[in-house]
């Protein structure tokens, strides 16, 4: 018996991108209904994270022309990660599947057979997998891949050349519910999930309409949102590095001992101030990463709602 599918997309100012993309996934639900592969109630739910230009008001259009299309909108802006937990977790009370994915179309929306046919092997969770980043610039291949190896060392369990574009099963889904943190970084947290899970493979695009939603810098601070939220690493880093330095510190103790025995009392000023700045620097770095994982806590003690939904046009119906 086929399933019923909702394809989850958070949208952030994407006015110009919704209509090319709900015409697309109109024709692939389309098709994958005709062939039996998915129920003939399966949407798609767009979820608009407090966009500042039109995107709302064509999803609101987009739902009064088909019945294909839903919609999810926050109280304001939460986020990528925030908004694309709200649109799971409303759709897991519709769905039986639910396939997650970003509005730019750079996502190849053929993989869904993929992962429909995964699914029927018993899958609960099929991860997209870019096969190549030849389309990217040297810098973000080589930044993308330096990072995945980060986290890897840092013990996170993550898919390489996964982003967020994936499917999971409503029972999936809703044991991501039980996971409580207010800083979300998915990629991390849907392997803990655990039951059985595959991957797809395909060839990224490139966007053809508006622009990117993730700039430099919030691709760092997303970066450093995956390695403080998953690893504690940093901080014993921290504790070797200062082991190091007190190794160093006596190494150099027994040093100026020996060439004061040999009588040799002439010192220099460079290697002093060398020694300053360099503990200086040090001490500063231990404080910032100590300081982001206490900014973690105080944010998980206050135990804020990761997002609020305003209007949810499933409710309306």
């Amino acid at each position: 018996m086929a399933e019923i599918m909702y394809i989850v997309i958070p949208c952030y100012n994407e006015e110009e991108m919704l209509p090319i993309t709900a015409k697309e996934l109109m024709k692939k639900m389309d098709a994958l209904k005709a062939q039996g592969r998915i129920d003939g109630k399966s949407k798609v739910m767009f979820v608009d994270d407090g966009s500042k230009d039109k995107t709302w008001q064509i999803i609101r259009q987009l739902h009064s022309l088909s019945d294909m299309f839903t919609g999810v909108k926050l109280s304001r802006n939460k986020g990528h990660q925030n908004a694309l937990l709200a649109g799971l977790m409303t759709a897991k009370d519709y769905a039986d599947i639910i396939v997650s994915m970003d509005a730019d179309l750079q996502d190849d929306i053929n993989a869904v057979d993929g992962f429909l046919d995964k699914r029927a092997e018993g899958c609960d969770i099929v991860y997209g997998v870019r096969s190549s980043r030849e389309k990217d610039t040297a810098f973000k291949r080589n930044t993308a891949q330096a990072y995945y190896k980060i986290l890897e060392k840092m013990g996170v369990e993550i898919t390489y050349n996964h982003a967020d574009y994936r499917l999971m099963s409503k029972r999936a889904v809703e044991a991501l519910g039980e996971f409580e943190e207010v800083n979300l970084f998915l990629r991390g947290i849907v392997p803990m999930v655990g039951f059985k899970s595959d991957i797809v493979t395909y060839v990224r695009n490139e966007r053809v309409a508006g622009e990117s939603k993730y700039p430099l810098k919030k691709m760092i601070a997303f970066a450093v949102e995956g390695i403080t939220s998953l690893s504690v690493k940093p901080i014993r880093f921290i504790t070797f590095l200062g082991i190091l330095v007190f190794l160093i510190s006596l190494i150099m103790l027994i040093y100026f001992l020996v060439t004061w025995a040999a009588g040799d009392t002439v010192r220099g000023w460079a290697s002093t101030i060398t020694s300053v700045w360099a503990i200086g620097g040090l001490q500063l770095l231990a404080i910032g990463i100590i300081g982001e994982y206490i900014g973690k806590i105080y944010l998980e003690t206050k135990a804020r709602p990761k997002y609020i939904i305003e209007t949810n046009l499933e409710e309306n119906q």
